[in-house]
């Protein structure tokens, strides 16, 4: 396949999901403004994420940070003109900090006081090293099944969490994230999010952002107040199947 061939493929895909979006958001009597679509390259090469940017597309996402920092570098490298935004969507390990502040614009995945602690204190040495400046906007991922494995603060302590990551110095809390379980209703799951999303609102004003919602649900999501859809397969084809 051709870099044009690829680059045409993208670009329907991309205005297919934006359709869908934008169905959605009239469906829900909401403005299309008010949902950002990240647009998920994780397995998919550097010039995939590069021609999104070609497109317009400037919210980028990955779930490995191994994967994430090479591929950013390369996209510099590819399109220095580009200025895409990072975020950091999967589940992150706090000896990863360090090279996650390096590269990340946000990290939607913060889910535990450690983590949040490991964050602050990464984004602190990276200041002092010179090697970012600003702050760093993180989410709370919201466990919606409870389920370790798949990471996620459980709703009864969002609050506590979220507390300490406000009080957290470099740390932006932006609002929260979570995935829908696995054989769930995903309006449902959604429902509760919104619900929570709420309470965090009452405590912390500027926390507006929720993602949530991704290829198969995205509808559903914004129905239940998602403000960013997580989308990847359906941007960028089936997982492994990337273009070289």
């Amino acid at each position: 396949m051709s870099e044009q061939q690829r680059r045409d493929g993208i670009a329907r895909a991309l205005a297919a999901v934006d359709e869908r979006i934008a169905r959605a958001c009239a469906a829900a009597g909401r403005p299309r403004a008010g949902v950002r679509l990240l647009a998920v390259t994780k397995t998919f090469p550097a010039t995939d994420a590069a021609l999104l940017t070609d497109l317009g597309q400037i919210d980028l996402a990955e779930n490995r940070d191994q994967e994430a920092g090479a591929k950013a570098a390369e996209v510099r490298t590819l399109r220095p003109e580009a200025r895409p935004r990072w975020h950091m969507v999967g589940r992150l390990q706090r000896n990863k900090a360090r090279s996650v502040v390096r590269w990340a614009d946000e990290v939607q995945s913060v889910d535990s006081v450690r983590l949040a602690d490991a964050l602050a204190k990464a984004l602190h040495a990276a200041h002092e090293a010179g090697e970012r400046s600003g702050p760093l906007d993180v989410l709370i991922q919201a466990s919606l099944d409870d389920d370790p494995s798949r990471g996620g603060c459980p709703l009864a302590r969002l609050g506590e969490l979220a507390d300490h990551v406000a009080g957290l110095d470099g740390l932006r809390l932006r609002g929260l994230m979570a995935v829908a379980p696995l054989g769930a209703d995903p309006a449902e799951a959604f429902a509760r999010l919104a619900g929570a999303a709420g309470d965090l609102r009452r405590d912390h004003p500027d926390a507006v952002e929720l993602s949530a919602g991704m290829s198969g649900d995205l509808e559903a999501a914004i129905a239940h107040g998602s403000t960013c859809v997580r989308v990847g397969t359906a941007l960028l084809g089936a997982r492994g199947l990337a273009s070289p």
